[in-house]
């Protein structure tokens, strides 16, 4: 059994004392050390030594609540070189080669997706070329599709952008490639 400190609070302590002495003087012999936490959890109101015990856990949960789940860490020099597939205007340039490189691209690519609405075959084809420069819009269609990000009717006639949140490497180069577009002077 655990040793977990369990606090032990009696308002009336006389009153304590004089159950515990009842509880003794019934028993024939000594009492064990279990039969002892319940004679203890009973004088000061609790049904037996585990309602004590759940209660004391319950209270001790409640004043300390779980904390907050620690963010992945970004890593930055990362995502300063997946910054050089995209032009001033936050356009992918080219298709990276390595995996590792493409899906936060891809998820930049998602983001631009309008959420909760459906598309058809041509309004998602518009929307992907004017995101990239190298000519393959059916490439990041499909790679999205692969992927999840987007779902679309087996016969790809509607397209439909799957909400979901982006890993942490994602979101720093979208929030990165979106202050580049801001501070980019625009093109007439």
């Amino acid at each position: 059994m655990s040793r977990t400190t369990l606090p032990l609070h009696s308002s009336d302590i006389s009153a304590l004392a004089r159950s515990l002495r009842e509880q003794l003087l019934a028993r024939e012999q000594p009492p064990s050390h279990l039969e002892l936490l319940n004679m203890l959890a009973r004088s000061s109101g609790f049904r037996n030594f585990q309602a004590l015990r759940a209660q004391a856990v319950a209270q001790c949960a409640l004043a300390n609540p779980e904390p907050a789940p620690v963010p992945e860490p970004v890593d930055h020099v990362r995502v300063r070189r997946l910054l050089r597939f995209f032009d001033a205007q936050g356009r992918l340039i080219r298709w990276p080669g390595k995996l590792s490189q493409r899906l936060p691209c891809l998820w930049v690519v998602w983001s631009r997706l309008p959420a909760n609405q459906t598309l058809n075959e041509r309004q998602i084809k518009d929307r992907l070329q004017k995101d990239h420069l190298f000519g393959d819009h059916a490439l990041l269609r499909r790679w999205l599709c692969d992927h999840g990000l987007v779902k679309r009717t087996p016969d790809g006639r509607e397209y439909r952008r799957r909400e979901a949140q982006p890993p942490p490497e994602a979101l720093a180069l979208i929030r990165h490639l979106g202050e580049r577009v801001k501070a980019a002077p625009s093109r007439s």
